[in-house]
């Protein structure tokens, strides 16, 4: 697209005022994701453990047994926020057409109107006052706050690896914000993309990997937990990782061009392709990379599909397992023992059609999205209507990957809980040979009979904080059985 074409967007749309669609589009995202999972069966509420009316993952301290709120509570009032917020950004966008009707020559005149816009919305965001729906605010700014900050030592709750992942996706909007800001100073211009150079102009990659470096932080608390046992913390870290030679490597491009303006001269700046320099081959490899093993990590680990495992999934659960609790409980039918659809899982709370048409969008959008996060190719056409476009995408890849990732949570639980059950029924079972065995063998009595009893010992085993260490103990207690009755 050339510079003709992209002028009158840029003048009729110009950056600010993109970045406060997204930001809204994200808000809507949020509330049809609460709502649409409520009329898809799924308690999206009460897997996200969101409490006291909190709009936004709110909740630090496991959750409570208070009675369940309905879920209109949580998404109604969200839907409110976003028509609040749209009807102010788009009286704002409005005037500013009225004054600028498209012309070039006036458009930064009138630039003041999409900044009071912006510094309108960021002071409603901080006021302390209570109007605006202040309880969704603040959930907003509790819930950044604590991702942002988390302790090294506190437990990762899952209503916080969604707020993080949903950021992820805003990790350019966050860029965009950055330029709005520049553009919008004395001697910047809504035309054009500001270029910095020393040291400002690492600034703009810094704010993009941000979402990813919160993210990544989230993992290895996750994976230097003292209860964690499993490396697949780690091999998400390595995912978000992978996310920043992208984004630096596109930065240092500015270097690659360079070196082949200074040998094939000033046309050589404007070419997007550079394939015979190292550097500009690394960044498509760190790309590459990134898309695909972004693409693997999406349909194995956040959504349970067998399509790209080495094995496939060997539980079909029950419906009972799944329906224990009402943040558990939907409607749909289970395969049990029968062949389910290739590369889905045995449990599926959703239309079949809906996996299909998921997977395929999430492979093109993943493979854009990678280079989405390339800043040298926006600041070359940052009025392109293709790259706004991908932006909108993004959000709206994210909104539906955020429903097959509840989705897989509430099976995944269900998977849990019924092997828990299964656990406790095989020791209901065995619990009175296993006691018999210990305690009817003279004076070789078993210490741990001895200082619980057979009644404590039961409700110790069926807490649930101590159900990992239920089958240790009853090993120790048919050891010591065995061993003393030999």
């Amino acid at each position: 697209m050339d510079a003709q074409v992209e002028k009158p967007l840029a003048a009729m749309f110009p950056l600010p005022f993109r970045v406060l669609f997204l930001v809204g589009l994200g808000i809507l995202g949020w509330a049809t994701n609460l709502h649409g999972l409520e009329r898809l069966g799924v308690d999206g509420p009460s897997v996200l453990e969101l409490q006291d009316r909190s709009c936004l993952p709110l909740q630090s301290s496991p959750p409570s047994r208070k009675k369940q709120l309905p879920t209109r509570v949580f998404y109604a009032p969200l839907y409110r926020l976003f028509v609040i917020y749209s009807l102010w950004c788009f009286g704002a966008w409005l005037l500013y057409r009225v004054q600028t009707c498209s012309n070039v020559a006036v458009v930064d005149v009138f630039a003041y109107i999409p900044g009071v816009c912006i510094l309108s919305v960021l002071t409603v965001l901080l006021c302390t006052t209570d109007i605006v729906h202040k309880r969704e605010r603040d959930s907003f700014l509790l819930a950044a706050g604590r991702c942002c900050f988390p302790a090294s030592d506190s437990q990762i709750y899952f209503s916080d690896v969604i707020f993080a992942d949903i950021l992820t996706s805003y990790a350019k909007v966050l860029g965009d914000l950055w330029l709005s800001f520049w553009m919008l100073l004395p001697g910047g211009s809504l035309l054009s993309v500001p270029t910095h150079e020393g040291w400002v102009q690492w600034v703009l990659p810094c704010l993009m990997s941000l979402p990813y470096a919160i993210r990544l932080r989230q993992c290895l608390i996750e994976y230097w937990s003292l209860s964690n046992t499993s490396r697949r913390p780690l091999l998400n870290a390595i995912k978000y990782a992978s996310s920043f030679p992208v984004i630096f490597l596109s930065a240092a491009q500015r270097l690659v061009e360079s070196e082949l303006v200074k040998i094939g001269g000033e046309p050589a700046s404007h070419k997007a392709w550079h394939g015979e320099h190292p550097l500009f081959r690394l960044w498509l490899v760190a790309v590459v990379i990134n898309s695909l093993y972004s693409f693997w990590w999406d349909l194995t680990n956040d959504w349970g599909l067998d399509v790209l495992k080495f094995r496939r999934t060997e539980f079909p659960l029950h419906q009972d397992g799944l329906q224990s609790s009402r943040a558990l409980s939907f409607h749909r039918t289970t395969r049990h023992g029968s062949a389910y659809p290739y590369g889905l899982r045995p449990v599926l709370l959703y239309p079949l059609p809906v996996y299909s048409l998921v997977v395929f969008l999430n492979l093109v959008l993943r493979m854009t999205w990678s280079v989405k996060l390339s800043s040298h190719l926006h600041l070359q056409s940052e009025g392109s209507v293709a790259i706004f476009c991908l932006e909108v995408a993004e959000v709206l890849r994210r909104w539906m990957w955020v429903f097959l990732r509840i989705e897989w949570e509430v099976v995944r639980r269900g998977k849990d809980r019924e092997r828990a059950a299964d656990g406790l029924e095989l020791f209901d079972a065995h619990k009175d040979l296993l006691l018999n065995d210990a305690i009817n063998i003279g004076h070789h009595r078993d210490p741990i009979i001895d200082n619980y009893g057979g009644d404590t010992l039961d409700k110790l085993y069926r807490a649930p904080s101590r159900f990992n260490s239920m089958l240790w103990r009853t090993e120790v207690l048919h050891d010591a059985g065995c061993h003393n009755l030999h």
